[in-house]
């Protein structure tokens, strides 16, 4: 049986079609467009790059074979921009990757005073098509109270996408993004004008920006959550799902405060009958396999999660806490909650090391049990 080939997604997002794509997009409105010699140029050395190479990449192939004249060149890229976005969706529509290069050329190119204002407008039109939250960080440094006197713009657009990029693109730690110089307090200003949005693609942004602070200034988080449930300026079910996507890293982490917000009790009435590995050693490409078998003493909330503590290259241990199931138990109920935890070889996110990796069970942040297993590789 031939050996089904490992996704790469790379190139799911940048491969010679899209590439195709947007060279034959460029051309319909500048008729000396090179499709060819574009396609040739980028594609050749896509075998060497990875994901975020190839944005730089096909940005500085676009640099020359577009006209000298930054703004001539980009106005070329703006026609050539397909439709905007569905603007009757809500969430997800992150639109189609092989744009990602327009925002970076607006940014390597016209990120000076002479061109502020028609960059910004320039991206505000790309992000309506992808989102420009990386390229435009280097505004943000460069131009801050420029930039952010746009985003407040965005802010109150009535494109959603302009809205959520009001809050994705000033998150203090955005996955992959450039770190910001500014206080990571002034962008509540904009979230104050969108914490109340109707549309989930916004309102997840939020809850992910507070998130971000949560790790920087978990009262001032808190103090703003309790501060917006109040003003009742959001739907019930909206609110609860931003203040619980905003307060995960809290949780995770056993916060007693968050956890109290939320309410869960910091040591709940509990008594945990039995932890049960059904093994002492796994073998990656196995899963563990565990049972908790939990008591309540009183009605009580539960969230229970667990811990793997995953054994270094250096052989110390590196904990990731993952979600187990959310509880609600009156006096005297018996909940047995079952988990298969894999340990899948070539994983993406973590190279697996074979040596004592330890499994603790974590109930509303406090750990209730901690035993040790072997991961032989």
């Amino acid at each position: 049986m031939k050996k089904a080939e490992k996704f790469s997604l790379k190139d799911e997002l940048f491969n010679a079609p899209k590439v195709a794509k947007i060279a034959h997009e460029i051309k319909k409105v500048y008729p000396s467009f090179d499709v060819e010699g574009f396609s040739r140029d980028v594609t050749e050395k896509f075998p060497s790059l990875e994901l975020k190479e190839r944005i730089y990449h096909i940005r500085d192939i676009l640099h020359s074979y577009l006209p000298n004249d930054f703004m001539e060149s980009v106005k070329i890229l703006l026609t050539a921009l397909p439709p905007e976005l569905d603007p009757a969706k809500s969430d997800d529509d992150f639109g189609d990757f092989i744009y990602t290069p327009y925002g970076e050329y607006v940014c390597a190119y016209g990120c000076c005073e002479a061109y502020l204002d028609f960059s910004f407008l320039a991206l505000r039109e790309i992000t309506k098509r992808f989102s420009v939250e990386f390229a435009i960080r280097d505004f943000i440094n460069t131009y801050p109270k420029e930039t952010l006197d746009m985003l407040m713009e965005c802010a109150s657009s009535q494109n959603y996408h302009e809205r959520r990029l009001a809050s994705e693109c000033l998150r203090p730690k955005l996955p992959w993004a450039k770190k910001l110089k500014i206080d990571y307090t002034l962008p509540l200003e904009h979230l104050e004008l969108l914490y109340s949005d109707t549309t989930r693609y916004v309102t997840r942004s939020v809850a992910n920006h507070l998130n971000d602070i949560s790790k920087l200034d978990a009262p001032l988080v808190l103090r703003t959550l309790k501060r917006w449930e109040k003003s009742k300026k959001q739907t019930p079910d909206e609110m609860q799902f931003i203040i619980n996507h905003s307060l995960r890293t809290l949780v995770k982490d056993g916060n007693e405060e968050a956890l109290s917000f939320l309410g869960y009790k910091k040591h709940p009435p509990i008594e945990l009958q039995e932890v049960c590995l059904k093994t002492s050693v796994v073998t990656v490409g196995e899963a563990l396999e565990f049972d908790v078998e939990i008591v309540a003493l009183e009605d009580v909330l539960l969230l229970v999660d667990y811990v793997v503590h995953f054994c270094t290259k250096r052989g110390t241990h590196s904990p990731k806490v993952h979600k187990l199931k959310k509880l609600s138990m009156q006096k005297g109920e018996k909940q047995r909650l079952k988990k298969r935890h894999p340990f899948r070889a070539n994983m993406t996110t973590r190279k697996l090391y074979a040596g004592e990796h330890l499994l603790e069970v974590q109930i509303n942040g406090t750990i209730v049990h901690k035993e040790a297993f072997e991961l032989k590789v």
